[in-house]
């Protein structure tokens, strides 16, 4: 086993007994096994689009099977054995298809071979066999930028993957995906194309997020500003964790009338802020933070958990028994739903004991998503000229549970009053109950949404650039990220590909980044890894 595509990879370098994830030597032998299939598949598929063959059903599975890789999606083996079966039926049967046509494909003994009914073992013993270090000749460089364009890969494929589920596609994206993860089979890529293949996959994920941003809102409507308690309401509960929109909005509508209260969890906090969401009497509130004290948080909810997506921590055996997933999620021996039924999820809330009483907590506003903070520009505008506005910061990113990130928190509480902080995915869990004031009625601290949100955040700054007549590394606007997983990597290279510049990256850099390929980032990008708070705010400030 050796992974390190997550930023608490072992000792900054790799993973090498069990995931800093908790995942298991099994399962990253078959996630690797699926990663190489899906190269296979995707190189046919790729040639199979110059002959006019596609394949609307490989480009969702393709997505699907690899999202599934993703840190802290699935550990089950079992639904890797199906998936890696189901890859290897489409990769042939696609194969037959594309020659038909008169596609150009290599020899099918260049392909893994997977024999009929191969047993878990022997599945796992092919993957050991394709595994990051497998090849040892690789060039550090290329080996470096392959993984990076596979990571921003897997998140393209993540975003992809929640627009589809809202009906929101695009040929585009399939066909890159493809073509790239076919790239990275060709042993005479060199370094200056897969720096163009990195940049294009940050072009990609910036139409990706569109994407699902048009899903979003096209579905459940623009986010408005709404407030938010964070208390709990006396009675039967649900807790609802991950990044799905649509699994939501079905524990809502099923659940209703039957006495049972709705709270968010995580990167679920900003749906209170969609107005098809919002019109449920019993979604309350939100509940918890995202990863700083989820285990503890998890135990003492006293009711049913659904986690939709990525982003969680593997379950205890104390409260193992009241959680569910859905789509790619999933552990073994925990409830999984796959047919959109929540019925069973209903049904432990009703068991359980549910809150004793009302408790009255702090609130926080979200909803400033890129209308809502549009609607708002000409006084934004107008606070800068007069200098009552002084800096934006965008301190935003995943959270994670390794020690440093409380450099986030400590940078919001000393950054100057004259400064707006624009804020999103989990990462603002380390700040985001603090109450920093306004600044002429416009917020201090601007909720913009999910990690898939960061394309409101694009739209943002491209207006505020727009009526200043810059760029946007000519505004006063820092960015601060803070990274875990694949997610995070895809929205990075759409900030290069965007040509933003001098990005403060923490809480510590890729492992998977060479010397030289970070030579380039620092070159090109001016991207610099976080100091201190104070530090880092004397140096952007001045």
């Amino acid at each position: 086993m050796f992974c390190y595509q997550c930023e608490q990879t072992a000792k900054g370098e790799g993973c090498t007994r069990i995931g800093a994830c908790g995942k298991q030597e099994d399962v990253a032998a078959l996630q690797d096994l699926l990663i190489h299939i899906v190269k296979e598949l995707s190189r046919i598929a790729a040639e199979g689009r110059t002959v006019n063959v596609t394949d609307a059903q490989i480009n969702r599975f393709t997505c699907k099977a690899i999202f599934s890789t993703l840190t802290n999606v699935d550990f089950d083996p079992g639904r890797f054995v199906e998936l890696i079966g189901e890859a290897v039926a489409k990769r042939d049967e696609l194969r037959a298809r594309v020659s038909a046509a008169g596609g150009s494909l290599p020899h099918a003994d260049g392909m893994i071979r997977i024999p009929p009914g191969a047993t878990q073992e022997e599945l796992i013993t092919k993957g050991e066999s394709v595994g990051l270090k497998s090849d040892s000749s690789v060039d550090p460089d290329i080996l470096s930028l392959r993984e990076l364009l596979i990571y921003g890969i897997k998140g393209v494929a993540a975003y992809a993957d929640h627009a589809a589920i809202l009906g929101r596609e695009d040929e585009e994206v399939y066909a890159f995906i493809h073509s790239a993860m076919a790239a990275t089979l060709d042993s005479h890529l060199t370094v200056d194309k897969y720096l163009n293949l990195v940049l294009e996959c940050g072009r990609i994920n910036l139409k990706t997020m569109e994407l699902l941003d048009a899903a979003n809102t096209g579905t459940y409507g623009h986010p408005v500003p709404t407030v938010v308690p964070l208390g709990v309401k006396k009675g039967k509960a649900i807790l609802v964790s991950g990044h799905d929109l649509k699994d939501l909005e079905e524990v809502l509508r099923q659940s209703e009338g039957k006495g049972i209260y709705v709270y968010t969890h995580g990167e679920m906090l900003p749906c209170h802020g969609y107005p098809a969401l919002k019109k449920y009497s019993h979604f309350y509130g939100h509940y918890g933070t995202a990863w700083q004290n989820q285990a503890r948080e998890f135990d003492a909810f006293p009711g049913a958990i659904l986690m939709t997506t990525n982003c969680i921590q593997k379950p205890r055996d104390s409260y193992s028994d009241r959680i569910f997933t859905t789509g790619l999620v999933g552990w073994p021996g925990v409830t999984h739903i796959g047919d959109g039924d929540f019925a069973p999820v209903i049904q432990k809330a009703l068991e359980l004991p549910g809150f004793p009483e009302d408790r009255e907590e702090k609130t926080v506003t979200v909803g400033f998503a890129g209308n809502a903070v549009l609607s708002v520009a000409d006084a934004i505008i107008e606070a800068v000229k007069s200098g009552t506005i002084r800096h934006f910061f965008l301190v935003g990113g995943c959270d994670g549970a390794k020690p440093g990130r409380d450099y986030y928190t400590k940078f919001v509480e000393q950054a100057p009053r004259d400064s707006v902080i624009l804020t999103l995915a989990c990462g603002k869990f380390r700040f985001f109950d603090k109450d920093l004031g306004e600044i002429g009625g416009i917020p201090r601290l601007i909720d913009i949404g999910q990690c898939n949100d960061a394309y409101s955040a694009v739209k943002i700054a491209a207006a505020l650039a727009e009526a200043f007549d810059c760029t946007v590394n000519d505004l006063p606007l820092s960015v601060i990220l803070s990274w875990y997983e694949q997610k995070a990597c895809a929205i990075l290279l759409t900030l290069l590909y965007l040509g933003v510049e001098n990005i403060r990256l923490g809480p510590s850099l890729p492992a998977f980044v060479s010397p030289n390929v970070l030579n380039v980032l620092v070159e090109k990008f001016g991207i610099l890894p976080i100091d201190t708070p104070e530090n880092d705010l004397e140096a952007i400030l001045g």
